[in-house]
């Protein structure tokens, strides 16, 4: 999507405790935010696509050490607005901890941790696993079996030539 001459492709919104997030991050983590989004607005910059429980989100790193993160999503504008999309955030937070996707998933409502879908996959069981076989038994030793000899003595002490 492609804006006019100096118009942004999307419009802005913001989760309300998102703004706090904003406010209370330190000043460079803050003025680095601000840039970034005014690149999303303008089609300049996206985040990677978040999967699992967060699908249909994006994260953009906001440091050089990737340490605090943006989650926001790409959805219809409101009616009003002269744009069809508009790029709301959710969350703008730590990542250390999960901090920033524990945020996203209470404030979406979500009742236990976002899980990404290699996560998932992890702790996913296996459809092999699902389907109930016998389970094979051990048998009775081969010596027990009738007609087969009883097994060689151990004669490596004595050695024939």
């Amino acid at each position: 999507m492609t804006a006019g001459a100096g118009q942004p492709a999307f419009g802005l919104s913001f989760d309300p405790r998102a703004l706090t997030d904003l406010l209370q991050a330190p000043s460079d983590i803050r003025d680095l935010t601000l840039i970034y989004l005014q690149e999303v607005v303008n089609a300049q910059r996206f985040g990677l696509r978040l999967d699992g429980d967060l699908e249909g989100f994006r994260k953009l790193f906001v440091d050089s050490r990737k340490d605090w993160r943006v989650v926001y999503a790409v959805r219809p504008a409101p009616a009003e607005s002269t744009h069809n999309k508009e790029i709301h955030v959710v969350a703008i937070r730590p990542r250390a901890g999960n901090d920033v996707y524990d945020t996203v998933g209470a404030r979406l409502g979500m009742t236990r941790r976002p899980l990404s879908a290699r996560t998932h996959a992890a702790r996913s069981r296996s459809p092999q696993l699902t389907t109930l076989t016998p389970t094979p038994r051990p048998g009775p030793p081969p010596t027990a079996l009738p007609g087969l000899p009883p097994p060689a003595q151990n004669t490596s002490h004595h050695h024939t030539r």
